[in-house]
C-alpha cells in the first residue's frame, strides 16, 4: 500500500528561470569579488568569472559525474584554487564569508514554485501520505534550500529532506534513496518518486522498488542535469505534465 510520495526539487518542485539564475549569479559574483577585495585579494571581475565558472567543470569532473557530492566550502576551495590562490591563506572568518554570499544567493532571489506544489503538496498531506524529497543540490546547499523552501511556504509539507551535499552522493545512488526511506519510516514498496529527470528520480526510484512518477512539465528554467548516455530504456509508472495530475494517478 502507498504510503508516502517523495520529490525531485530543481524543475519538480521549483524552477529557477533564465532571469533569475542571472540575477542570482550576477548577485554571487559581485559579493564574492567584494569579500575578495576587502581581504587584499585583489582580482578582475573576469577572472573571478571565469574562476566561477571553472570551478563548476571542476565539480562535474571530479565529483558529480561520478554521483559524489561534497560540501559547499569544497567548492570555495576549488574556486579559490582556480584563481590560483591558496585557500589556506584564508582565515576561517574569510573562508566563512565567501561561502554565504556563495551559497545564499539564492535565498535574496528566490526561485520560482513550480505551478501547483502548494495545493498537490498540502492535498497529500490532508489524504494521510508522508512527504519526502531528495535533491541534487549544485551551488545551492542543503541549509540554503531549507530556508528558500520555508520561504517560499513548502518546507511545513515536507516530513523529510536529503540534500546531496550533505549525504556525500547525489541521485541515483541507492544510499541516497535509502536515507530517505530511513527517514519516512517506511519500506521501498509504499514508497512514489516523482521528478523530471528520467535517469536520476525514475530509474534510481525504480531499481529500488519504488514507484517512478515522470513530472515532464510544457517549460523548463534553468536547473537541468547535463546529458548522459547511460543506454537505458526507462519506464515510468506514470508521466505528468502537471503536478496537479499526480493526484489523480494515486487516486
Amino acid at each position: 500500500m502507498l504510503k508516502s510520495i517523495s520529490f525531485d526539487l530543481w524543475e519538480t518542485l521549483l524552477t529557477d528561470t533564465p532571469e533569475l539564475s542571472r540575477r542570482q549569479e550576477r548577485l554571487r559574483l559581485e559579493r564574492m569579488e567584494r569579500v575578495l577585495a576587502d581581504r587584499g585579494f585583489l582580482q578582475t571581475a573576469d577572472r573571478i568569472e571565469d574562476a566561477y565558472r571553472s570551478l563548476w567543470h571542476r565539480c562535474l569532473e571530479l565529483y558529480w559525474s561520478r554521483d559524489e557530492d561534497i560540501a559547499c566550502r569544497v567548492q570555495i576551495e576549488h574556486f579559490l584554487e582556480a584563481l590560483e590562490v591558496n585557500p589556506a591563506a584564508f582565515d576561517e572568518p574569510s573562508l566563512a564569508a565567501l561561502e554565504d554570499v556563495y551559497a545564499n544567493a539564492a535565498i535574496e532571489v528566490l526561485p520560482s514554485v513550480v505551478p501547483g506544489a502548494h495545493d498537490v503538496l498540502a492535498e497529500l498531506r490532508e489524504r494521510g501520505y508522508r512527504i519526502g524529497l531528495i535533491s541534487n543540490t549544485g551551488r545551492t546547499p542543503g541549509y540554503a534550500l531549507r530556508e528558500i523552501l520555508d520561504r517560499l511556504g513548502l518546507a511545513a509539507s515536507i516530513d523529510a529532506m536529503v540534500f546531496s551535499n550533505e549525504h556525500g552522493a547525489c541521485k541515483p545512488q541507492p544510499s541516497i534513496f535509502e536515507t530517505l526511506r530511513g527517514a519516512l519510516g517506511v519500506d521501498y514498496d509504499e514508497m512514489m518518486f516523482v521528478g523530471d529527470n528520467l535517469y536520476v528520480d525514475v530509474h534510481g526510484a525504480q531499481r529500488l522498488g519504488i514507484t517512478g512518477v515522470h513530472f515532464d512539465p510544457p517549460t523548463r528554467g534553468t536547473a537541468i542535469a547535463p546529458p548522459f548516455d547511460h543506454g537505458l530504456e526507462i519506464v515510468p509508472h506514470a508521466t505528468i505534465r502537471d503536478l496537479r495530475e499526480l493526484l489523480g494517478v494515486i487516486s
